[in-house]
């Protein structure tokens, strides 16, 4: 296969932090090529370069064998480079085609250019003719699932037909395991048409199962490269290669302590059309998940839980308490701290910076009798739970729009911590996360299991199986009971995606 893209020696600083050092990369045509490692490996700053967003410091750029400046990301579209983010820009209220089109509208340049609507139709029927995917393109972005806005995002970024390299960042973080397979099916018939794309995941079993080949990151470096069918059949481990060290379980052991006080009693609690009969015991001492798939009820359950959303039925005991939760004001009086799952909307001020959101959740905490702010101990907490969580870089001067999704998820929960609650709710947790930050947030877990009820609410099954001491499954808005408190993680699975009760 012909090599499409070749990076030598590539060099970048961020003052005396040196982001990338002597990198070397090749990505060759119509590959799947993922590139791993841990927040702060040198990924992400690799990538903006070849976006045209950071310039580099020194080093070559090939594309084609011919060599390139890529100074901006203009530039870097006009050699045939395109990303998506890990969270599209797209226009809810706009259909798929008008937001492919997005900036393009046009049939001419100029004030008075019209809008070509039906020009825009044809050129979106060509794409969807030259890659295949079901998706209904008229239907507002706002009404679609979530792999139908992922898929809208790169047909905007192929919407030219001379693009060669794409660049794709976690597009599978809040996508079902169906969703998924929709999505690797339009990355597979864009490889059939000799595009290669630049793949970039946390989801370490995602690799082997769509990319040729991964390159692994470490401290500024491609510390080595394999295809993927050669690392499955050698034994290689992708975390001891991301953290130079042996991983053995990221997960915390179990406390073995049972019998805890009660926390939290929900019985019968329902939703009409969202999610009905839900009933669980949360105590302190012990880590409960639940497990769901998008979809299956588990975001409003931990909403109605914070007072966001008022359910129609049931019961909710505090501490031993009946509980009416109005809002989330009255949750968080009540002992209740919610890390959402949506951080950048439910949880992060994006222009404010580390110290700002960290002590944001508590201002009666983070103020003096008056509401003047305590700078200094606010800055000093910050510090603290920065290191706690391993946020980095630990520049709590930045906003957090600068921190990749990773160390904004860090973040969320660094203020969950500040604010000190008797309940943790836990949604998503580690979306974005790298492996070694997920050891250190699932420690936190279990240590704020020891003194506060910790309910885990995640998709990913591993995860609520690996943390949690009991769990219950979600499908379709129904719990699903288990004969055994603590199911196989097999049996978990097979009762959150099809209903099947063991």
């Amino acid at each position: 296969m012909a090599t499409v893209l070749s990076m030598r020696q590539i060099e970048k600083r961020f003052g005396v932090v040196k982001a990338l050092d002597g990198v070397n990369f090749e990505l060759e045509a119509g590959e799947i090529h993922a590139l791993l490692g841990v927040n702060g490996a040198g990924k992400s700053t690799l990538i903006k370069i070849l976006s045209g967003v950071y310039a580099k410091d020194s080093g070559t750029i090939e594309i084609g064998g011919a060599p390139v400046e890529l100074g901006s990301p203009a530039a870097a579209i006009a050699h045939g480079i395109a990303s998506v983010q890990q969270h599209p820009e797209l226009v809810n209220d706009f259909t798929g085609v008008e937001n492919i089109f997005l900036g393009e509208e046009a049939g001419k340049p100029g004030l008075g250019g019209r809008i070509d609507r039906k020009a825009m139709r044809l050129a979106a029927q060509k794409l969807l003719k030259r890659f295949p995917i079901e998706i209904d393109l008229d239907r507002r972005v706002g009404e679609m699932p979530a792999v139908d806005r992922e898929i809208v995002a790169v047909l905007h970024a192929l919407r030219r037909e001379d693009i060669r390299i794409l660049i794709l960042d976690e597009p599978t973080s809040t996508l079902t395991e169906r969703e998924k397979a929709s999505l690797f099916q339009l990355m597979r018939s864009l490889k059939a048409a000799g595009i290669a794309i630049i793949y970039i995941t946390h989801r370490l079993e995602e690799v082997f199962e769509i990319a040729d080949r991964f390159t692994v990151f470490r401290g500024g470096r491609n510390v080595a490269t394999f295809t993927s069918r050669a690392a499955l059949e050698s034994g290689v481990s992708i975390p001891e290669l991301m953290l130079d060290e042996k991983t053995g379980d990221i997960f915390p052991p179990r406390t073995g302590e049972a019998g805890g006080e009660v926390m939290m009693e929900v019985r019968g609690l329902e939703k009409k059309g969202l999610f009905s009969d839900v009933s669980f015991t949360l105590r302190r001492g012990e880590i409960l998940g639940i497990f769901g798939l998008v979809g299956s009820g588990v975001d409003e359950l931990s909403k109605a839980l914070f007072g966001v959303i008022r359910p129609d039925g049931g019961e909710i005991e505090i501490q031993g308490k009946p509980a009416i939760l109005k809002d989330p004001h009255d949750a968080l009086k009540r002992g209740i701290f919610l890390v959402p799952g949506d951080r950048r909307t439910e949880g992060l001020t994006l222009s404010k910076d580390v110290v700002f959101n960290t002590t944001l959740a508590h201002l009666g905490k983070a103020s003096w009798i008056g509401g003047f702010l305590r700078f200094g101990r606010n800055r000093k907490a910050a510090e603290e739970l920065a290191r706690r969580v391993a946020l980095q870089p630990p520049k709590l001067d930045r906003p957090v729009s600068a921190f990749s999704g990773g160390n904004q998820q860090k973040i969320v929960i660094a203020k969950g911590l500040y604010r000190d609650s008797q309940i943790y709710i836990f949604v998503e947790p580690t979306v974005g996360v790298d492996i070694g930050a997920r050891a250190t947030l699932y420690a936190l877990m279990r240590e704020l299991s020891k003194k506060a009820g910790v309910l885990v609410i995640s998709s990913d099954c591993d995860e609520v199986h690996g943390v949690a001491d009991r769990t219950i499954a979600l499908y379709k808005g129904r719990p699903i009971a288990h004969a055994d408190a603590a199911p196989s993680r097999d049996q978990l699975l097979a009762a959150g995606i099809m209903g099947v009760r063991s």
